[in-house]
């Protein structure tokens, strides 16, 4: 750290870099000190157009080596977030690593255990938990303002084809994952942080309709938490719509849809759903996320020495939710129990 300053490494530079480093770039308390990917020139390209003045590198070991660094930002493809993420954690860097931050338990186990072991504080992008909507919603249900949550559902609709930039890797099962793995974990991680509530158990089912993706790409489950609540998530990633991420929650004295609530203790004389005006999550655009609000909030950890709400040891159970889903699609509908 200089100047009071954490320096941040960006490695891998991919579309959502440039909206990583757009954010770290107005976050007060850090600068970033190095730009890295695996081919120099596309490096050079996102320092040229945010006009960062930083050493520009194509070695990560170079990078790791930097005692400038305090923090590496993991936004390369899917395959490298856990062997890097690793290699930052041995080697004593904070980490912002990007989702999914695994493709399979092993790695998922392996990431957890040499972030906990090497005590650096980490951040998995699950930027979803800084959208406004989201930020209220959490707030209404501690309140406890819809009673006792009994059933959750979060869906994450983003029909994705052949013109998409990411396509080429993003629709095969090595680096795509699944649809899950690619973009329904951030539905799995916001009903899981909304309900405060862990999976037990998941039984899913999926279809391939048009066999653009390696995977199915269009999956449902349905969900068991440990105290009895249910659950429903879906990702349609071959779907012919716009962008939706749909959030549903019941509860023994009200209901909440997206923006919309019905409380019978907070509002008893409504006679319909009144509407919040806020920020919704209505694009999968990375510059619609609100990065800026999650580097900060890791800047802080660091700072003030406490763990993220979305480190990767919380990351790592909404990861496993995802491959268990994977797993019961792969079984044919099969249940599976949590943890795997």
């Amino acid at each position: 750290m200089k100047d009071n300053q954490l320096g941040v490494a960006i490695h891998g530079v991919g579309q959502v870099a440039y909206a990583h480093a757009a954010s770290w770039k107005k976050c007060a308390k850090a600068r970033i000190v190095s730009v890295s990917s695996r081919r120099r020139e596309s490096a050079q390209a996102l320092v040229d157009k945010l006009g960062l003045d930083c050493p520009v590198r194509d070695s990560y070991d170079e990078v790791l080596a930097d005692p400038e660094v305090d923090i590496v930002n993991l936004s390369g493809p899917n395959q490298v977030h856990t062997p890097q993420g690793i290699a930052a954690a041995r080697a004593g860097k904070h980490l912002m690593i990007e989702k999914p931050m695994c493709l399979s338990m092993d790695e998922n186990r392996a990431l957890r255990d040499a972030v906990a072991a090497t005590g650096v504080k980490s951040v998995c992008s699950f930027v979803l938990r800084w959208n406004p909507m989201i930020c209220s919603l959490k707030s209404l249900l501690a309140e406890e303002t819809i009673g006792n949550l009994f059933y959750a559902g979060v869906d994450y609709w983003h029909g994705l084809n052949t013109w998409w930039s990411g396509y080429e890797w993003g629709h095969t099962r090595e680096y795509g994952g699944s649809s899950y793995l690619l973009g329904g974990c951030h539905a799995l991680d916001a009903l899981r942080y909304l309900s405060g509530k862990d999976v037990a158990e998941v039984t899913a089912y999926a279809t391939n309709p048009r066999g653009i993706f390696e995977f199915d790409a269009d999956v449902v489950a349905v969900l068991r938490f440990a105290d009895g609540t249910i659950g429903k998530t879906s990702c349609f990633l071959d779907a012919e719509m716009p962008y939706q991420f749909n959030i549903d929650l019941c509860g023994t004295a009200g209901a909440i849809r997206d923006n919309r609530l019905w409380s019978t203790s907070l509002l008893p004389g409504q006679t319909g759903w009144t509407e919040m005006d806020t920020i919704l999550p209505t694009s999968g655009d990375v510059d619609h996320h609100p990065f800026d609000a999650q580097m900060d909030h890791l800047a802080d950890c660091i700072l003030n020495n406490r763990e993220s709400h979305c480190n990767v040891a919380d990351a790592y159970r909404t990861h496993e939710a995802c491959l268990a889903i994977d797993r019961s699609v792969a079984e044919g509908g099969k249940p599976v129990a949590l943890p795997l």
